[in-house]
Order: C-alpha cells, then sequence, then structure tokens
C-alpha cells in the first residue's frame, strides 16, 4: 500500500510539473520592457476623494464666475485647469460622461459594487445643474474644456439641421444605457474621442475622429458637447428645471444682437413680441396633432428597437461566443479563437451558455423595445417644443442649450456700463 500511496503521489507531482512547465515560461530578463497599460490605472480612495474635492471645487468656481463674477476671463482659466488637471493629469478617468454605465449597471447588476467616486461623479454635475444652469460645461468638463479651446472661427449651424443632430445624442445615451445594463460593452468609454488623446495612446481610429473633432471644432464650436455627448442630454433637462442660470445682460436689454452673434453656440433666442401673433385656434390644433402622435411615435419606434435585438445582442461576449460555438465563418472563427479555447478549459457546458445567451437576447428585445420608445418620445417631444411659441422681450439664453461659456457678457454694451460703474472696468 505505502508502494502504490508513493507511486500515486508521484504520478501527481509529475503531472503539476507537467502542466506548470508545458507552455514555455516568459523570459523576464535580458532588457524585457514592461509594456504600458492602455486603459487608466485605479487610483486609492485617497486619491478619489481628491478628485472628487477638486471636482466641487471646480463647479463652485464655475457657478461663482458665471453668475456672481460674471467673468469670461475666470472660465477660461478655470477651463485650462479643466484640461490640465481632469484631462491629462487624470487621463479623462473618471468622469460623468462615463459614469453614466457605472450608475446603470449597478440599478442591472446585483454583484457590481458601484465605486463611490463614479457615483458622486454623475450626481454631482447634475446637482448643480439643477442649480445654477449648465456650470459644468462652460469649464469643468475636460471634454468640453478642450473642445473650448479650438473655437476659433466659429460658423452658425443651419437651425433645422442643428434640431436634427441634436437628437444623435438620445440615440447615443440609450444604447450605452441598453449596453452596460445587458453587461455587452461600456460603449461610451469605447468610443470616447477625447480620453485616447489625453493617455497620449489608444485606438488609432477612436483617436483620429477625436483628431477630427478638435478641427472641426475650430468652425463648429463644441461638435461633440452639442451633437453627440450622452450626458449632455441629462444635464440638458436639469438645466431647464435650474434656479438660477444665465442672464446676458444685468439690467435692461437694449436689443443690439451682439450677444446673439457673439454665442458660438446658437444657443441665444431673438425676442418675438413684436411678431405677428399666431392664430390661437390653429396653434391648439397642432398641438393636439402632435399629442396624439407622440404615443405613436413611441410605439412605432419601440417596435422598430425590438426588432434589432438580434443584431445588437451579437455585440455580446455570451451571446457571440454561442454563435462562434455553433459554427460560423472563417473570419469570426478566428478572432473568437482566444474565447472558444478559454470556454473549453472553464468546464461549463454549452446548454449553460446557451442559457444565459438566451437570457441576454430578452433583455436585449425588451431593452429594445424601452430604447425604441425612448426615442420616438424624444423625437415627438422635440416637435412639440419647436412648436410652441415663447414670448420674449428681450434676447435671452436657451435655458437647455447655453453651456454657461460667458461670452455673451463681453459683447454686452450694459455689462460694460455696469463693470465701468463697479469700477471692475479694464
Amino acid at each position: 500500500m505505502r508502494l502504490i500511496a508513493v507511486a500515486i503521489l508521484f504520478l501527481l507531482s509529475a503531472v503539476s510539473s507537467f502542466s506548470e512547465n508545458r507552455f514555455p515560461r516568459p523570459q523576464f530578463e535580458n532588457g524585457y520592457v514592461i509594456p504600458e497599460s492602455t486603459v487608466a490605472v485605479a487610483r486609492s480612495a485617497r486619491f478619489e476623494m481628491l478628485d472628487v474635492g477638486v471636482l466641487f471645487l471646480a463647479l463652485s468656481a464655475a457657478a461663482w464666475l458665471v453668475l456672481k463674477e460674471r467673468s469670461r476671463r475666470g472660465v477660461f482659466l478655470l477651463t485650462v485647469f479643466s484640461v490640465i488637471y481632469f484631462g491629462f493629469w487624470r487621463k479623462g478617468c473618471i468622469c460623468p460622461v462615463g459614469s453614466i454605465q457605472n450608475v446603470t449597471l449597478s440599478l442591472f447588476d446585483g454583484q457590481y459594487a458601484l465605486p463611490l467616486a463614479a457615483a458622486v461623479f454623475f450626481i454631482l454635475p447634475l446637482v448643480f445643474t439643477l442649480l445654477f444652469g449648465r456650470v459644468f460645461c462652460a469649464g469643468v468638463c475636460p471634454l468640453g474644456a478642450v473642445q473650448d479651446l479650438m473655437v476659433l472661427f466659429p460658423l452658425r449651424v443651419p437651425r433645422f439641421l442643428a434640431v436634427i443632430l441634436s437628437l444623435i445624442p438620445y440615440v447615443y445615451l440609450g444604447l450605452g444605457i441598453l449596453f452596460a445594463a445587458t453587461g455587452t460593452a461600456y460603449v461610451i468609454c469605447r468610443l470616447d474621442p477625447f480620453v485616447p488623446l489625453f493617455r497620449f495612446g489608444g485606438d488609432l481610429p477612436i483617436m483620429l475622429t477625436g483628431l477630427g473633432l478638435l478641427l472641426l471644432g475650430v468652425f463648429v464650436a463644441r461638435p461633440y458637447c452639442r451633437f453627440l455627448c450622452p450626458y449632455g442630454v441629462l444635464l440638458n433637462w436639469a438645466s431647464k428645471l435650474s434656479k438660477w442660470r444665465v442672464t446676458i445682460t444685468p439690467d435692461e436689454c437694449v436689443k443690439c444682437r451682439l450677444c446673439e452673434t457673439a454665442c458660438p453656440f446658437d444657443a441665444i433666442r431673438a425676442p418675438n413680441v413684436e411678431q405677428a401673433p399666431e392664430n390661437r385656434a390653429a396653434g391648439a390644433s397642432r398641438l393636439r396633432v402632435l399629442l396624439c402622435l407622440l404615443p405613436v411615435l413611441m410605439f412605432t419606434a419601440g417596435w422598430a428597437g425590438s426588432r434589432l435585438d438580434v443584431v445588437l445582442a451579437r455585440m455580446n461576449p455570451v451571446v457571440r461566443l454561442v454563435e462562434t460555438l455553433r459554427g460560423g465563418d472563417e473570419a469570426t472563427q478566428k478572432a473568437m479563437a482566444f474565447e472558444v479555447e478559454a470556454f473549453g478549459g472553464s468546464g461549463a457546458t454549452r446548454e449553460d451558455l446557451a442559457a444565459k445567451a438566451d437570457v441576454v437576447k430578452k433583455r436585449f428585445r425588451t431593452g429594445g423595445w424601452i430604447l425604441g420608445g425612448f426615442l420616438g418620445a424624444a423625437f415627438g417631444i422635440s416637435l412639440i417644443g419647436l412648436s410652441i411659441r415663447r414670448t420674449r422681450g428681450s434676447y435671452e439664453p436657451d435655458r437647455g442649450a447655453c453651456l454657461s461659456c460667458s461670452r455673451c457678457y463681453v459683447s454686452c454694451p450694459k455689462e460694460h456700463v455696469r463693470l465701468k460703474k463697479s469700477g471692475q472696468w479694464r
């Protein structure tokens, strides 16, 4: 028996040794260079709290500079600081834009613990926006700040085209939430065009996209903020409800139109009290038609979204692996070779994997209905908003679209008078 026991121990030792050494070990000597990580290194809790503190102070400074000091110079300096600290120093992570996905995953995956810093970065700019308007966009967001420095020769985007392009962030937000909720991917972070520039490396097509947006931003002011940013959708909603917000003139508007010309974002609305009043009955009839059309748009878009469940689900790694195991084209088999090998060594069965894939597909089908309904509602509400005429007696910033950049202050003659009287004139 002792001989048998010794033989078994010897056999197990040999098998273990063979398993350990059947792959050649990497050579870490002879000038080996450890590769750099392509993602930001996680920071300690102490430094995360430092980031939260800096964010709070930056938002407070933005609110004070925009609403109290009314200082374009101060906002510009804050913009430079945000590019340096939140951009190049912190490498664009974590940011409120990407935190949308962290919050979403925590709501749909009970095993995911939402980091405190991610929760604060998501909530804090929204709270400040509810109080003071989009001061986060003014000079705190590194993605917006780096674009703001490129605004040199802004051109006005046609109104109809701007309205159409402004619907893209709703699609981006909806897809970002859907993919995060199903555990598919963090597409908002993966497709962020400026973070690779802050890190001086990353996916080449994404980097080229970021450079292209910066070059476009010389003529079309802050294109990502206005026509792509998913977090901007939430900030737009919150800003419309804000308690305090930007006012162009400190007292009386003389209707010189200089502020309208100075705003590179086309976020200033002209007075309309002198326009011929619209027939009340015609306006009410149009509003009724649009309100009746709204649920039709939501249902139709929801149905269309649910039909995309198969296409969208294929982006999920579990679904993609199941389809690869069932057979596929040569390119797919080659691309998924590592995942197939890892699954083979995991001990899991194909039946269990297929069951997980079915759950993911059902989530995409339900999510497709919700995503489509959300987009249909966004489009319908936009039509309703365009059809409602709001009376304005002076030039006013658009509550949702105004980025609180303070450029309009510099062009207002009444603001210059105020500065002279207060002794702040330079």
